[in-house]
């Protein structure tokens, strides 16, 4: 049988860039009969109204300054973790979805990879002398259009990146216009 791992691998990545937010996603788009486990832990309010906190007190929680790095052991082990419990989780609403090993194994793998590329991106901004929370809004808006995409909902995903592109856009064209005396 074939399966369609793209899916997984997105919500894997958008594990890696904001490790909550994979689960939010496949919560707030399952539907409310939703039988299969583990999807079924998402199809009340309950469930779609804790994952929806999670997400949305990391997306704050990382622009603060004592907030750790995403690259210590326990940060890069419990993005694994959202990343793999994420694509079983969609995996699962589909009849002819992955087996939760292999769902899991990709959705923890690129969420490895989310983790690495988005800390990447992070310190290339702040290697550049450029302010942090910029970069950290465009990553906010790059895993809210992977998430989107990864659940099947790539209209709601650009109308919600649209507006935090705006603001970001606005935000990162001021930080990265040159100072008086900066080449």
């Amino acid at each position: 049988m074939k399966y369609d791992v793209t899916r997984l691998v997105l919500v894997g990545l958008v594990s890696g860039l904001r490790s909550q937010l994979g689960v939010a996603a496949v919560a707030l788009t399952t539907e409310a009969g939703e039988s299969a486990r583990p999807a079924s832990l998402f199809a009340g309010v309950w469930g779609k109204r804790g994952a929806a906190a999670g997400a949305v007190g990391e997306l704050v929680a990382d622009k603060l300054p004592w907030t750790p790095s995403r690259l210590t052991p326990a940060g890069v082990a419990s993005r694994m973790a959202f990343g793999g419990f994420a694509a079983v989780a969609l995996a699962s609403r589909e009849p002819d979805g992955a087996p939760p090993a292999l769902a899991a194994a990709v959705g923890a793998a690129a969420s490895a990879v989310g983790t690495l590329a988005g800390a990447y991106w992070r310190r290339t901004a702040a290697e550049a002398g450029r302010p942090d929370w910029p970069a950290a809004l465009l990553e906010d808006a790059a895993a809210l259009l992977l998430a989107g995409t990864a659940v099947g909902h790539t209209d709601a995903a650009r109308r919600a990146v649209a507006g935090a592109g705006r603001t970001a856009s606005g935000a990162l064209a001021g930080a990265l216009s040159p100072s008086p005396g900066r080449g």
